[in-house]
């Protein structure tokens, strides 16, 4: 039976006829013995095999090619070599699909920007192949938490008539010749409809019928950005708490953020320490400080205030009134505070309409998270439930009520306090990989210009 690197290095003691499966990642040959290295995809580490003159096919073993596909079955045994110890003494080699010569991961280390050039074959390399299991463990640490507090998992749509976050940088969706002046009417939904920016409101419906919920999938926004946080499609998690104030929301969200991110420290621990080693010194005592350090909070005044008397030289100067820029959010998590911490109650006027309005008249009840080296991790907020509020918050947005009538129901017919968060995977899977690049963390990354594959 076939098994993966991970068991076969794992192993207590030598065995016999063991099987792997894989691609060649090193060959050489030296005195008369080949030496390749087979890795799976199972874990970092590849698994040496050691192949002799005695095999049927040790001509072609010895011309192996990296990149090749193979599947060796030998004896394991412990390896002389230092830094391993196990190794496959192979016994038959069946090469299932050999590589051209000119195969591109010839090289140890190739540059981030010549990788993406390659996306097909980049997840074969030893930086790729972490950062996409720690994506596969991030994700599955994200259902262990809220499936084990009870709740209950939401299919958003992904074709939406509403603009969740009213920016209008939103994907159209038609069947209507896109050189005709557009009827939306006669459009295959009979109105205009785009690509989802958020999977919000339609979680606020099943808040509103089983408590506590949460969304998880793709999202699209039509931003023309080129910058390295910014992708054209990315994953949201998007929890809705019914009965549920701000403070409630910070507290899920805190409890959610260390979970997942223990989580990955005990599920990829070898993975952590690559990219501790690799791409972010101190990764892992990032990590382990996150999980142990209880988060700050702070009001939005009091972080304008904090920036203004820090006698830094932002690009952006800070201002009340004006958003929080990616130097200011730095600024509060690694040199002021040193640690994650909540921002809460935002201006209303750079907030969505559908934030609760504070008693002052002049804030929503919103919250994010800021952390070190990424900044704004979650945003959040306790959503309005009063429907003549709403109603009104809705007319600044310039938004139509009569539009929003399944919104406003929500309010109508047994409304209660509800809030919720939403959190961007990749930006979590920079956080905890240290990669500065979202193209870096996504499989197949859409950014402007860019759709291949």
């Amino acid at each position: 039976m076939t098994e993966r690197v991970k068991e076969i290095l794992g192993s207590e003691a030598p065995r016999e006829d063991v099987t792997v499966e894989g691609w060649v990642r090193t060959a050489r040959a030296s005195k008369g013995i080949a030496f390749f290295e087979v890795n799976d995809g199972s874990c970092l580490a590849s698994l040496q095999v050691v192949a002799e003159p005695g095999l049927a096919n040790y001509a072609e073993v010895e011309g192996l090619h990296v990149g090749s596909a193979v599947r060796v079955r030998g004896r394991l045994a412990q390896s002389p070599a230092k830094g391993q110890k196990w190794e496959l003494k192979a016994a038959d080699v069946e090469i299932v699909g050999p590589s051209a010569p000119e195969y591109p991961l010839q090289k140890k280390r190739h540059s981030f920007e010549y990788l993406r050039t390659i996306s097909h074959l980049r997840v074969r390399s030893r930086t790729f192949g972490a950062v996409f299991r720690v994506r596969h463990a991030l994700q599955m640490a994200i259902h262990n938490f809220f499936d084990s507090r009870g709740f209950v998992q939401v299919h958003a749509p992904i074709i939406t008539g509403s603009d969740c976050e009213g920016a209008g940088q939103m994907f159209r969706v038609t069947t209507l010749d896109l050189g005709a002046k557009p009827d939306f009417s006669k459009d295959f939904f009979g109105r205009e409809t785009s690509l989802t920016v958020s999977g919000q409101l339609e979680a606020e419906i099943f808040a509103l019928a089983f408590k506590d919920v949460y969304t998880f999938g793709p999202t699209f926004r039509a931003e023309n950005s080129n910058t390295s946080r910014h992708a054209a499609e990315f994953w949201m998690i998007e929890p809705e708490m019914a009965f549920c104030d701000l403070r409630g929301d910070m507290a899920i969200a805190e409890a959610f953020v260390r979970s997942i991110v223990g989580e990955v420290l005990a599920r990829c621990s070898q993975d952590v320490d690559f990219f501790d080693q690799q791409i972010e010194k101190g990764l892992r005592a990032k990590l382990e400080g996150l999980v142990a350090s209880p988060f700050e909070v702070m009001t939005y005044t009091q972080a304008v205030a904090a920036l203004e008397k820090s006698g830094r030289s932002f690009e952006y100067k800070p201002a009340w009134g004006m958003d929080l820029q990616s130097e200011h959010e730095r600024f509060l998590t690694e040199e002021l505070l040193k640690r994650p911490v909540f921002v809460i109650d935002y201006p209303a006027d750079i907030k969505a309409f559908y934030m609760r309005m504070n008693d002052d008249g002049k804030t929503v009840a919103a919250m994010d998270l800021l952390v070190p080296h990424v900044g704004e991790i979650i945003g959040g907020s306790q959503r309005e439930e009063r429907l003549g509020v709403l109603e009104e918050r809705m007319r600044a947005f310039k938004l139509d009520p009569a539009s929003y009538w399944w919104y406003l129901d929500l309010r109508r017919y047994g409304g209660t306090p509800h809030a919720g968060f939403g959190m961007g995977f990749e930006r979590m899977l920079m956080y905890v990989t240290g990669m500065t690049n979202i193209r870096d963390v996504i499989p197949f990354a859409r950014t402007p210009g860019s759709a291949e594959f």
